[in-house]
């Protein structure tokens, strides 16, 4: 299932991963005379601009509270990344990911403050989310196992929007079966079911 309204400024941008009220290429047609034409709604450059602007936020941060961090701002995936390395960070990552969760929102806040439109921006501090992403691609893989073996739906514990997305990714590249969340959050979760 995914959410198409367009989110309040309180609400996560990232639901499942999926930018609001945007086609999924971050595109747009236009039309001209030889045809419909596709235009870039964001182009590299401004995500590339997004990404600075989260990674000077984020430097500040450090800078406050006293951390050393290497900081890159990249574009990957169609979307602005901000990458924190150093040691002694694992306070900015938090239980299961939830301080970095916030860190982010408060970086999209400030790229928002900034460009006046909304970021699909993605913070990773200490290498957390690339981690998280191996741990999360073995649960799905255990779950579509055990909905094959016994054809029976499995539902997954309670997860971020980053980590159901995960998920849904590598369920979605298995053949016989199909997930979807339920739930609301912070108790959103994914059911993985045979497909029909």
């Amino acid at each position: 299932m995914t959410d198409t309204s367009i989110p309040r400024a309180d609400e996560s941008l990232d639901e499942e991963g999926v930018a609001p009220a945007v086609a999924e290429d971050d595109t747009e047609a236009e039309e001209t005379e030889e045809g419909p034409r596709e235009k870039k709604a964001a182009g590299e450059g401004d995500l590339f601009r997004q990404s600075e602007i989260a990674a000077d936020y984020v430097e500040g941060l450090l800078d406050i509270l006293d951390y050393d961090g290497d900081i890159d701002e990249l574009v990957s995936g169609g979307r602005p990344v901000v990458e924190v390395v150093g040691g002694r960070l694992q306070n900015l990552v938090g239980q299961r990911g939830a301080t970095l969760e916030a860190l982010q929102e408060l970086a999209r806040l400030a790229v928002f403050r900034q460009t006046g439109s909304p970021s699909r921006l993605l913070l990773d501090v200490g290498g957390y989310r690339a981690n998280r992403r191996k741990e999360l691609a073995a649960v799905a893989k255990n779950a579509v196992e055990k909905v094959k073996e016994y054809g029976e739906p499995v539902r997954l514990e309670a997860m971020s929007a980053f980590e159901r997305k995960c998920v849904h990714d590598v369920v979605n590249a298995m053949s016989g079966v199909e997930s979807e969340s339920e739930g609301v959050e912070p108790n959103r979760r994914i059911v993985v079911r045979p497909a029909d």
